[in-house]
């Protein structure tokens, strides 16, 4: 029997947006892994194991996964957004890499999903509309001191940008931390947006010009994208421009 490991995303949250091909490789699937919440929106059936895990383990689950595949399983790791995107897929490509060599002649494929940063941005109008990059607050993987340059390189080419896992119980300064470089090299009335919960019955969208922004106003949910100079308002819609 021959295996097979598909790295999914399911989307930011609602169901109509799981793409019908991430849905026909659930229906095929012999077994799910993933991060506890993402495992929870998968039906169990028959045939199907699911093995949910913490979220620190991305390299554990990755493995897992590679080793059930290995064993002619129909392997599917799930994660949120686009697995392609802070997810799941580059923590597969580093265990491949790092493991028994015929785990690169595995049946591997990535199938895309929407990321929280589009649906925020299409929630909000098209704040991305010219050239943006997404940056993850975490510190999980890198030193925040590189975040915070990175940052600082964004800021002086003017790009939009969308911030990644904001802030959390383990690490609420960071988030403070990176408003007070933005308030410190931004004009006080560049436009921030604040969507948390993004296409969930949850949904919160708030727009404010940064000097209003405070730390409280994100946590894990919530996906924050910052203007560019050229961002801007038109009733209840942001967009950024096309041209430079």
């Amino acid at each position: 029997m021959t295996g097979s490991l598909v790295i999914a995303g399911l989307g930011p949250g609602a169901e109509a947006m799981v793409t019908p091909e991430v849905s026909a490789a659930l229906d095929r699937a012999t077994d799910v892994i993933g991060y506890i919440p993402y495992v929870s929106r998968i039906s169990p059936r028959d045939g199907l194991r699911l093995h949910p895990s913490d979220n620190r383990v991305e390299l554990d689950r990755a493995r897992h996964a590679l080793e059930l595949a290995a064993q002619g399983n129909h392997a599917v790791i799930v994660s949120s957004g686009d697995p392609g995107v802070f997810a799941m897929a580059a923590a597969v490509f580093e265990a491949v890499e790092n493991g028994p060599a015929p785990w690169r002649d595995l049946d591997i494929r990535v199938l895309p999903g929407i990321t929280a940063m589009l649906a925020a941005a299409a929630a909000a109008g098209a704040p991305l509309g010219h050239d943006f990059c997404a940056i993850n607050l975490s510190d999980n993987l890198k030193p925040f001191d590189l975040v915070l340059r990175r940052v600082r390189l964004a800021l002086e080419a003017d790009f939009a940008m969308a911030f990644y896992n904001p802030r959390s119980a383990a690490r609420p300064y960071q988030f403070a931390s990176l408003l007070d470089l933005l308030k410190a090299q931004v004009e006080p009335d560049r436009l921030m947006i604040f969507a948390r919960a993004v296409t969930t019955p949850q949904q919160e969208i708030h727009v404010v010009p940064l000097q209003e922004a405070r730390p409280e106003m994100a946590d894990m949910r919530t996906l924050v994208i910052l203007g560019s100079s050229a961002t801007r308002r038109i009733g209840r819609f942001v967009y950024t421009p096309r041209r430079a």
